[in-house]
């Protein structure tokens, strides 16, 4: 149990989905109490792009990252590169994301041609340069093509050019992705034993191989609920126990862990 003082920063969530429309600002405010100082909304698709951006100016503590995820590159509305742009100048905007590539068939949804799925990707790097953003990368078996991806538009990321959200894949990814200078995010799912399916490498193996000035914390809110609430609906104020996690997989003290991995959230998207 944690009795000092906490000040942490959920990096990748979903307050703008359904599942908090009913007690939002309950969520935000035990986020708070808890130590999460800041929390950072990620759009899927325009809709939700635009609900992060909204939550963002209407709480202090909230920010956006808007993007289109490669399960809607195939469902776009018109014009929606221009409206992602005018979103992108909102000063409270401060990512181009969850944008990537995800081979994985969801029961709602195929996978999408990994054409569309590419090109919807490429046109989103190319977004983030003009609006000098940082990306928020998802990858799910498909990190051999984000990385190629990546470094065929090496030109186009910046110096720090962002992170990978909720990192499952290979060593020789994880490898790659520091390589380009890229953050690397973990979720309440490092808590679950076991792989997930499809993958090859256990969550500890990666993060105890990924150095802790690389590393992020995040929830993904609702989705990926950590153990011990796992089976609920997740939130910000579990990112505590995202960062006690990686503290004992990494040997190291909660307190280093806060620290470090919160400087790394303002290094990267200067908040």
């Amino acid at each position: 149990m944690i009795f000092a003082l906490v000040f942490m920063i959920d990096v990748h969530c979903h307050l703008n989905f359904h599942a908090f429309e009913n007690d939002i600002d309950d969520v935000i405010k035990r986020a708070g109490q808890k130590g999460v100082e800041k929390i950072i909304n990620v759009g899927t698709s325009l809709e939700s792009s635009r609900k992060a951006v909204e939550l963002a100016n209407n709480h202090e503590n909230l920010y956006a990252v808007i993007g289109i995820h490669p399960y809607h590159a195939d469902k776009l509305e018109n014009d929606w590169e221009k409206e992602l742009i005018n979103l992108g100048k909102n000063d409270k905007v401060i990512g181009i994301g969850e944008i990537g590539m995800d081979y994985y068939s969801y029961t709602s949804n195929d996978v999408v041609d990994p054409k569309i799925q590419a090109k919807v990707f490429e046109a989103q790097i190319q977004l983030a340069h003009e609006l000098e953003l940082p990306l928020q990368i998802h990858n799910r078996h498909a990190g051999k093509d984000v990385i190629e991806i990546l470094k065929h538009h090496k030109n186009l990321l910046r110096k720090t050019p962002g992170m990978f959200h909720c990192f499952a894949s290979t060593e020789d990814v994880l490898k790659n992705l520091l390589e380009l200078g890229f953050y690397v995010g973990y979720d309440g799912n490092i808590t679950y034993k076991g792989l997930a399916p499809g993958e090859t490498v256990e969550s500890a193996r990666l993060i105890s191989l990924t150095p802790l000035d690389r590393i992020v914390c995040e929830t993904d809110s609702p989705y990926l609920t950590p153990v011990p609430y796992r089976g609920g609906r997740n939130e910000p104020s579990y990112v505590i126990i995202v960062g006690e996690f990686i503290g004992k997989i990494k040997n190291a003290p909660f307190e280093k862990v806060e620290k470090i991995t919160t400087e790394n959230v303002r290094n990267l998207f200067k908040i």
